[in-house]
């Protein structure tokens, strides 16, 4: 009897799917060390109880970006163990803190299918719910992969494309119980500027530049047990390098935002998100930042804030994004569009 698990290849997936996820995970002190350690993180909110308590929160979170690692990384050996892509998310809304302690399961439904017109590989659509042990849902989120086919001679499925939000309403943006601006010390957070001081179409560079690591990397992908095999496995693609995680460039760029974004501290939402060209190690990565709408919220002191986030290889201080052909120029890693809620 075989006992060993190759993973899900297109052919094995059907819409209407319903996969739960092994491994459960505790997070704990040391995940906030490792993710500060990885990245530049430094947000006062989730840095320190204090500043967190002072800002109407029983404790400082864990960093929403980290507690999405967590919940991805679950999914990964049931959904993109045998990628060639993961190509993009929509509807991520981040519903409840994540605290030091909690134990985090994930499910995920397979909401769509596409075979690709070479018929050797498909993309995969999936809604992933991530839970804490009193299994209220935490982080809730579509996505869709590229996946090889294992029988080229299996027959095509049906397409079923799902029908995905562009923006996820203002108005339904999930805001933390407590949180609570109207005392907030931009001092101790690192920058003055608050909701009132962006205007949407304003572009920010966030001038620092960070050079990715293998070492880094691996870590990140080893710690959210990220197993997709472009990661790990150095024959899994015919250039023989390792494809850098998206969600790390997504965690190196949202901390370098600090600088020009300082106070935009809760990730509420993610609306749309696109890993537009592939980052290996030795990548030089910097960021930009352009505001796209502005909303309040009944939360005390409390703006949103909805951002696209650039990620580039080189020089970000001319803001690359398209070409004349309307795509990503070569030089650009992410196209991330969310929701982040700051001091009014």
């Amino acid at each position: 009897m075989k006992k060993t698990n190759p993973g899900r290849f297109f052919e094995d997936y059907s819409v209407g799917q319903t996969l739960v996820h092994a491994v459960p995970r505790t997070v704990s002190g040391g995940e906030r060390a490792l993710y500060h350690a990885l990245f530049p993180a430094r947000h006062a909110l989730y840095s320190s109880d204090e500043f967190a308590r002072d800002c109407g929160l029983v404790q400082s979170p864990l960093d929403d970006i980290a507690g999405f690692h967590v919940v991805f990384g679950k999914t990964v050996p049931d959904v993109s163990l045998n990628a060639l892509a993961n190509l993009g998310y929509a509807e991520a809304r981040f519903l409840r803190p994540i605290h030091l302690g909690d134990t985090i399961n994930t499910t995920s439904e397979v909401i769509g299918l596409k075979q690709n017109s070479n018929g050797k590989s498909g993309v995969v659509w999936v809604h992933s719910k991530g839970m804490n042990q009193r299994g209220e849902v935490v982080i809730d989120y579509k996505r869709w992969v590229m996946v090889r086919k294992n029988d080229l001679d299996a027959p095509a499925p049906q397409t079923v494309i799902p029908d995905l939000m562009p923006v996820i309403p203002a108005a339904e943006l999930a805001i933390p119980d407590g949180l609570d601006f109207t005392g907030y010390d931009f001092a101790l957070a690192g920058e003055p500027h608050r909701w009132g001081d962006y205007a949407i179409g304003e572009k920010i560079d966030h001038v620092d530049g960070v050079t990715i690591e293998e070492a880094e990397h691996m870590i990140a992908t080893r710690l959210w047990q990220n197993t997709a095999k472009v990661h790990f496995d150095v024959t899994a693609r015919p250039d023989g390098r390792r494809l850098m995680y998206g969600g790390h460039v997504i965690s190196l760029v949202r901390s370098l935002s600090f600088n020009g974004l300082a106070n935009a501290q809760v990730v509420a939402g993610i609306n749309a998100g696109a890993h537009a060209n592939p980052c290996f190690a030795g990548d030089t990565v910097r960021a930009w930042s352009e505001v796209l709408d502005k909303a309040e919220t009944a939360a005390p002191g409390v703006g949103a804030l909805r951002l696209r986030l650039v990620a580039v290889k080189g020089d970000a201080s001319e803001f690359p994004l398209k070409g004349a052909d309307g795509k990503y120029l070569p030089e650009v890693l992410l196209d991330l569009d969310y929701w982040v809620l700051m001091p009014m």
